[in-house]
């Protein structure tokens, strides 16, 4: 007779399951080229260029690669609230050390959390799962996450993005053209009107970047720094919108009133000089900055040979 299993031992020829990652929701798109990738906040649009059977391996690529993506970030959710620095606790995921490496450089400058980074860093990692699935035969591909955006640009190819100047009022003000040899792997938005907090008052600030991550995090350094003491300006704590804010009970923009053209100038004139501060530190590639109808920009923004860099807009303020 054989001995007696251990009490709560699995016999020898059961098979213990594992538990299977959640599955995010995947179609294409009407125009039969664009893949839709959900999963609760991240929203991808992704969208490839090249044999169509690469096409076919990058976009599944991109379905595992976010496969489980949402729920390794929320274990670590605690440690990537925590404040960027030093003391900055050890992750384990590598999209959340991506995170924390994004707005590491950002630390000395005043509050930041690696979540200030978060949609970059999501782009960068499906992108590069994408890319590194179909090899060499992608000509572009970009993810879309939101507005914060990883591009992939063979030799010779380029990409022209548009340029919002209010993300809650989606409405092209004009183009510019990304070019492989730019060396621009990332754009990101961020301000006031956006979906999420901004402590400055600009309607959108929008960075180029060597990689969606980076100006992540440097559009939510820039955008903050767009601001004025001024009395019609209303802030309320993070946490009373969302509890679990990483920004805690810190004041975040929610009423932006009117501002004379004065005002606007000095805004974004402090927001000018935060980006030419991360430019010249090698952070970022170029910048435009856009409040109440004007727009400064900083770098060279290559635009389209067809399309003003600014259109129908008054001029900046002296």
């Amino acid at each position: 007779m054989s001995p007696a299993a251990p009490a709560g031992a699995s016999p020898p020829h059961a098979r213990v399951r594992q538990p299977q990652a959640r599955l995010p929701q995947v179609r294409l798109l009407p125009d039969g080229r664009r893949l839709h990738l959900q999963d609760g906040p991240i929203d991808l649009i992704v969208e490839a260029f090249g044999p169509r059977d690469a096409v076919e391996t990058a976009y599944r690529a991109a379905v595992r690669r976010l496969t489980g993506l949402l729920d390794a970030l929320c274990a670590e959710l605690p440690r990537l609230r925590a404040a960027a620095g030093p003391d900055q606790p050890a992750l384990s995921d590598a999209v959340a050390r991506r995170m924390a490496e994004a707005v590491a450089p950002h630390a000395a400058r005043g509050f930041i959390t690696p979540m200030a980074a978060v949609a970059g860093a999501v782009a960068d990692a499906v992108l590069a799962a994408m890319i590194a699935a179909s090899g060499p035969a992608l000509a572009r591909a970009y993810v879309n996450n939101g507005g914060d955006i990883a591009l992939h640009l063979a030799p010779g190819t380029s990409f022209v993005t548009g340029l919002v100047d209010r993300p809650d009022r989606p409405g092209l003000f004009a183009t510019a053209t990304i070019a492989a040899e730019d060396l621009v792997r990332g754009i990101a938005t961020s301000g006031a009107r956006g979906r999420s907090f901004s402590r400055g008052i600009a309607d959108a600030v929008t960075i180029l970047a060597r990689d969606a991550a980076t100006a992540d995090a440097a559009a939510t350094v820039v955008a903050n720094a767009v601001d004025l003491d001024h009395p019609g300006i209303v802030r309320v704590p993070a946490c009373t919108l969302q509890p679990d804010s990483d920004l805690g009970d810190r004041l975040v923009t929610r009423v932006v009133p009117p501002f004379l053209p004065a005002e606007i100038a000095t805004a974004l004139a402090r927001g000018v000089a935060m980006a030419e501060a991360l430019r010249a530190e090698g952070l970022i590639a170029a910048a435009a900055l856009h409040l109440q109808g004007f727009t400064r920009t900083v770098g060279p923004l290559r635009q389209d040979r067809d399309t003003p860099l600014v259109t129908d807009r008054p001029e900046s303020p002296p």
